[in-house]
């Protein structure tokens, strides 16, 4: 029995470190887009500034 608690336990912390893991990494590539975002738009803001 004691084995069997110490395999749900460790399959939900995997569990639950997968889905961390993927949040990060969702959050992360949507800040790094929004980031490229703003670069091309301060970009396109100094080309119009310049003309």
């Amino acid at each position: 029995m004691k084995n069997h608690q110490i395999t749900l336990v460790q399959r939900f912390v995997l569990v639950f470190l997968a889905i961390t893991l993927l949040a990060i990494v969702g959050v992360g590539c949507r800040t790094a887009h929004g980031f490229g975002e703003d670069m091309q738009n301060a970009g396109e803001g100094i080309q119009r500034g310049t003309k």
